[in-house]
């Protein structure tokens, strides 16, 4: 994996001033898009897309300070079809407007190019396995909240609040099939996981097509398919978040598995009381790469 990202780079210097056609990029690296994405999102801790726009931002303040075009010039060098979206796009990352930055010469934020290198990890192993599900369903109580990759959920908390004690009884009467509990499920995630970015929390259960669902629940149906299920214990969410990065980091680069489309889902198997420590079993939807 840490080759094909290389590659990636390499092939995004190629065309930088053309329009990124991911998915082909994705064909030519022998992957998908979807994983594509996600890997690079998770060990450059930027989205694709922002690397993009900071590199192509960081040629641009060189071509304006070299005075060779004028702006609508290097609008259309650079992708944007006007010079008030190149403006936006340069005082993004630059934090100045380009009439500034080549009337002051900068100062300029830039954006070296990435390279991806093997460093030796996983000094402790990883406690994972690999199980084929049948199609079931998630059942339970569904909301729109803001990703976060760090600390502890506020919008997430608040949704958990907000149902009636007895409303977790009765979810896990419900639930007849693995993941097993109450599970924290996250679904519809920006591909590129940019922080802020809107996704489906459902707090619920999973259910099979021989239980019957209360109307009043939220349901999401899941395809057939293979799961990579991690399992980790300590202080929560930290363990969490970090089990994340792990697999970002260890695990899909020395496997030959890729994430697929599909929602991630978090079981908390045991946990303190005040939920300040927690073992916990993430299930990450894979297929073979």
């Amino acid at each position: 994996m840490i080759a094909w990202l290389n590659r990636l780079v390499d092939l995004i210097e190629d065309d930088l001033t053309e329009d990124l056609d991911v998915v082909a990029l994705a064909a030519t690296l022998g992957t998908t898009e979807y994983h594509l994405r996600r890997m690079f999102s998770s060990l450059a801790g930027m989205p694709l897309s922002e690397y993009v726009r900071r590199r192509r931002m960081t040629l641009a303040a060189a071509d304006l300070v070299g005075g060779s075009d004028d702006l609508l010039g290097l609008a259309v060098r650079y992708g944007y079809g006007s010079t008030e979206a190149l403006g936006r796009a340069f005082r993004s990352v630059h934090g100045i407007a380009p009439a500034q930055a080549r009337r002051d010469g900068g100062p300029f934020r830039t954006q070296p190019r990435l390279r991806f290198r093997l460093t030796v990890e996983g000094a402790h192993p990883m406690d994972v396995r690999l199980t084929y599900r049948p199609g079931f369903r998630l059942v339970g109580h569904a909301a729109r909240v803001p990703l976060q990759h760090r600390g502890v959920n506020a919008a997430i908390q608040r949704h958990v609040e907000s149902l009636d004690p007895g409303e977790h009884v009765r979810l896990k009467a419900l639930g007849d099939t693995e993941p097993r509990g109450l599970l924290a499920v996250s679904d519809d995630v920006d591909p590129d996981a940019r922080e802020g970015t809107e996704l489906t929390y459902l707090h619920g259960v999973a259910v099979t097509d021989a239980v019957e669902v209360p109307a009043d629940l939220d349901l999401l149906p899941v395809a057939a398919g293979t799961w990579a299920v991690f399992r980790a214990a300590g202080p929560y969410p930290q363990t969490l978040q970090g089990l994340w990065a792990s697999t970002a980091t260890e695990w899909f680069p020395s496997n030959p598995w890729r994430l697929r489309p599909g929602p991630s889902v978090v079981a908390v198997l045991e946990r303190a009381d005040d939920l300040s420590t927690a073992t916990v079993e993430l299930w990450l939807p894979v297929e073979a790469d």
